[in-house]
């Protein structure tokens, strides 16, 4: 079995192994013990504070074997983006141009420069050790983080959004960014990449990058296609994502040109598809089960999958012990579940 909970001190080492294997210009997770240890004090003040309005806190949870006690993966979720400075994306602009003269009509794309996500909530940090054989261990752990945010929607805003990692070569080497970042910058991807450290509200992009609108035609033809598109290592995330009910539409990265998704809260299954139950034992009934994702408080969140009689029309969920003694609940507590 697998549980979602929140990080402890005493994950630095497995995050260090997790953040070893990842690739090169692709940010889930901090690349040094320094940072590792950083970014792990962080959320655990963050899940000891009492907020009235999300701020700087940023909650990351691990996925851990419990069978062999090794964390396997993680995912985050910062409360506000940009709350110590101004979140920046590129937004992809339609402009019509019509020229009666020439009864010419016809769109033109183009990306502006702003700062429209700054103050909603971003998830990023998703990493599993083995994604490629990866199975419902990969849908909980993206979607843990949710239900937490469903179970106290205090501490983040009602507007979510998600950076997937853009197209490189193998040599790291991004297409959008030789384009467009390369000659404003005047430093290839990588070494952007490591001075930024997978930011995107240092003040510096907004020194350099362009104010204006970029004009997408005028880019080289293997740019325009890294638009939008999808590194190898984000394909696993983009599908449980856009399965959660994100679309990516409007915005895209400013370093690498990967897509954002974004989507209103009330768009996501995790907060409209949701169900507060009182927990019972599992009967003896072997009829129909389904896959639920299963959470406790977010005061001693914990997650796990269980397979177990529907419980739609009914105010109690059915789970085995052994799930019962991973959430740390007992019959007659309450949780909250979404089926997977």
């Amino acid at each position: 079995m697998y549980v979602v909970r929140p990080v402890e001190l005493s994950d630095i080492g497995a995050l260090e192994s997790l953040a070893a294997v990842s690739t090169p210009g692709v940010h889930t997770l901090p690349r040094t013990r320094e940072a590792i240890t950083a970014f792990v004090e962080r959320s655990i003040a963050s899940f000891a504070a009492q907020v009235d309005i999300p701020s700087e806190e940023s909650y990351l949870f691990v996925l851990e074997n419990t069978a062999s006690r090794e964390v396997v993966g993680t995912a985050a979720v910062h409360a506000s983006a940009g709350s110590n400075g101004t979140y920046f994306a590129f937004r992809n602009d339609v402009i019509q141009q019509v020229s009666r003269d020439l009864n010419i009509s016809h769109s033109v794309h183009a990306l502006t420069l702003c700062s429209e996500l700054t103050a909603c909530s971003q998830l990023a940090g998703f990493n599993l050790r083995d994604r490629e054989h990866a199975g419902i261990e990969a849908a909980l752990l993206s979607r843990a983080r949710l239900l937490f945010a469903a179970l106290a929607p205090h501490r983040f805003g009602d507007r979510f959004f998600v950076p997937l990692a853009g197209v490189t070569d193998s040599e790291g080497q991004s297409p959008f960014w030789n384009a467009l970042g390369r000659k404003f910058f005047k430093m290839d991807f990588l070494e952007a990449e490591r001075i930024i450290g997978g930011a995107r509200n240092r003040t510096l992009i907004v020194e350099l990058m362009p104010h204006y609108p970029v004009y997408v035609p005028l880019l080289p033809g293997d740019a325009q296609a890294a638009m939008g598109q999808i590194h190898p290592s984000g394909q696993l995330a983009f599908k449980l994502l856009t399965e959660e009910g994100f679309e990516a539409d409007e915005y895209v990265d400013i370093f690498d040109g990967g897509p954002i998704l974004a989507a209103h809260k009330l768009s996501l299954r995790s907060f409209c598809g949701s169900q507060h139950r009182r927990v019972e034992t599992t009967s003896n009934d072997t009829g129909a089960t389904v896959t639920y994702a299963v959470a406790t408080s977010a005061e001693r969140f914990r997650a796990v999958t269980v397979a177990c009689p529907p419980c739609d029309t009914s105010d109690a969920i059915c789970l085995p012990v052994e799930a019962q003694q991973a959430l740390g609940v007992a019959p007659g507590d309450s949780v909250i579940c979404v089926r997977l």
